[in-house]
């Protein structure tokens, strides 16, 4: 390098970075060819940060605005001053500068399906995806923990760590949001606001943050799914019977659309099968296969009879049927103020308060027949 390429690297004195990409995060100040001069000026634009790095240390972070580098705790000398090193300083200084604003349509995803218990369908495995944005919140942090000494730092390069840290607490945030499986979808604002809480803390320590997450969606396994679509299908069916009807207009209309080969008749025989085969089943089952007559039903179970308790003097005495208690009551031994108990009932309450037992005190012989 000639002298006068030396000097010319010597009156370069401004120091800014303008980014035309969407994924850079940050980008270190190239230094090669020319040394960073006493009283150089450094610009910061709006939605960026500076970290001056001075012999593999932080040294300070600079805000948007015009700096001026001539203070004495800002240890940047020009080569100028050190000819007998050879024209080469022996301090070091770096200054990095990190885009601070928000990263958005980042994608994440579940690779297989996370487990997850539901109220409804037990055990059942979901798949989530859906975008999310990152934005640097303490640039010296990020530089220290993530960035390292890279001289152009993406955002491909930190997208995968965090979607690991997503799918990894989306199940555990399914699990404590207490939304149902069929609810979810209607919930997804929510949930993703509830899952980027989760992630904000672990996230913080890397110096970003999470200002958006969102679940564009969350599916079932296949078969659930089938299940899901057969019960709806029933519901929207409706009765069998017009069900069956329109089923055969149906397949009337399209078999006399079909030319050759019988296609009409071959439809109206089948539909034809088909609604003998729903008038009977409507005669004899209803509509939901339920019978009309009970010739061939089976009698219903026997009604089971309750067992009641009572309390006596701080003790509970019992089992004993309802005839049983009805002749203690004749004896006097059950009266309408006594406390009784079943299955059943929330509490001890009195004889007098339940209809089936006050029935016992009200029941009097006919009049004696004359003699």
């Amino acid at each position: 390098m000639g002298i006068l390429d030396f000097i010319t690297g010597e009156l370069i004195d401004v120091i800014h970075w303008t980014d035309d990409s969407d994924d850079t995060m940050v980008w270190r100040f190239e230094r090669e060819g020319h040394e960073i001069k006493y009283g150089a000026k450094l610009t910061v634009r709006e939605g960026q940060a500076a970290v001056f790095v001075h012999e593999g240390q932080i040294a300070d972070v600079f805000s948007p605005g015009l700096y001026m580098l001539e203070t004495n705790n800002m240890p940047i000398l020009t080569t100028l001053n050190y000819w007998d090193h050879g024209f080469k300083s022996p301090f070091k200084s770096e200054i990095y500068f990190v885009n601070t604003t928000r990263f958005s349509d980042l994608k994440w995803g579940t690779k297989n399906p996370v487990m997850c218990r539901d109220g409804e369908f037990g055990p059942v495995r979901l798949r989530a995806y859906g975008t999310y944005e990152v934005k640097v919140s303490d640039p010296a942090r990020f530089l220290t923990e993530i960035v390292g000494t890279d001289g152009e730092f993406t955002t491909d390069e930190i997208s995968y760590q965090i979607r690991n840290i997503i799918v990894s607490r989306f199940s555990s945030a399914i699990a404590t949001s207490g939304i149902p499986v069929l609810d979810m979808a209607a919930n997804t604002p929510e949930l993703g606001k509830h899952l980027a809480q989760r992630i904000a803390p672990e996230i913080a320590e890397y110096g970003i943050e999470l200002p958006n997450l969102f679940i564009e969606n969350i599916s079932l396994p296949d078969a659930v799914e089938a299940a899901l679509d057969k019960r709806t299908s029933m519901g929207i069916v409706g009765d069998l019977r017009t069900f069956t009807q329109y089923s055969t207009a149906e397949a009337l209309t399209t078999g006399a659309a079909t030319p050759g080969n019988g296609g009409g008749l071959a439809a109206g025989m089948g539909a034809g099968m088909g609604m003998a085969m729903a008038g009977q089943m409507a005669q004899n089952h209803g509509p939901w296969g339920a019978r009309a007559d009970n010739a061939y039903m089976p009698p219903p179970p026997p009604p089971v009879e309750k067992v009641w308790h009572i309390a006596d003097n701080g003790k509970t005495k019992g089992p004993y049927a309802r005839a049983e208690l009805g002749r203690m009551a004749e004896e006097g031994k059950l009266k309408r103020d006594t406390f009784v108990w079943t299955v059943g009932l929330d509490g001890w309450k009195t004889a007098a308060e339940l209809d089936e037992l006050a029935q016992l005190f009200t029941i009097m012989p006919p009049p004696a027949p004359k003699g």
